[in-house]
């Protein structure tokens, strides 16, 4: 279970947001709504340890995360969290399957590979370099990279933001599919996905409001 308390971040000038507390149950998925710049990422970011609260804490289980070092927190990250990013970050002039071996370098059991790939329908692709694949196979191949750990915790920031509804919906529902048994945080602006989620969070009810207009890409 992870739960927030408190929780409120600063930005440059006097911009910030705040935070109602939060409850996310294991084994359940959570889509949070909302337009750009409205905290979802940010968000995501304070649960992953990426960065810190300015007040309030944490708890991922037992563990209260805001108060240890960043070592620990990143050491937890690479072990119980699995990552899906917006923009990819994938190395393009390496290979499908190079793109997820890389994980080794963090002591990760990559072992259930092919197995992922090919529920994600692209162990076809292992062999090819990222650059050549469409969006909708990157957005695949993320998804692989993360969940290739078996996470406790999947994370996704607007896992479908740059593509079409038709391909977004497709790979949400397999996202899904493939997370089930563990705790996904999903943010997206497109309200259509939100039926596949087993509870949706409207960010406009959760964040406490923007001081000074809020930060961007936030």
């Amino acid at each position: 279970m992870i739960a927030t308390k408190d929780l409120s971040v600063s930005f440059s000038e006097g911009e910030g947001i705040s935070y109602r507390d939060l409850v996310f149950e294991e084994g359940r998925s959570y889509v949070l709504l909302g337009a750009s710049g409205c905290g979802k990422s940010t968000l995501l970011n304070m649960l992953a340890g990426i960065i810190s609260p300015s007040t309030g804490t944490i708890h991922i289980g037992a563990r209260e995360m805001t108060s240890v070092a960043q070592r620990e927190k990143d050491a937890f990250r690479i072990a119980h969290i699995g990552y899906i990013f917006q923009d990819f970050k994938l190395i393009e002039d390496m290979t499908v399957e190079d793109n997820i071996s890389i994980l080794r370098l963090e002591k990760v059991d990559i072992s259930h590979m092919d197995e992922l790939l090919d529920e994600l329908g692209i162990l076809k692709l292992k062999k090819r370099k990222v650059a050549r694949l469409s969006g909708g196979e990157k957005q695949r191949v993320a998804i692989a990279r993360a969940l290739v750990k078996q996470p406790d915790i999947i994370l996704a920031d607007e896992p479908t933001g740059n593509l079409n509804y038709t391909i977004g919906r497709k790979i949400m529902e397999e996202l899904t599919k493939a997370s089930k048994g563990r705790t996904l945080i999903c943010v997206t602006h497109d309200d259509r996905l939100a039926e596949l989620f087993d509870e949706v969070l409207d960010m406009n009810e959760i964040t406490g409001g923007m001081k000074n207009g809020g930060a961007a890409n936030a």
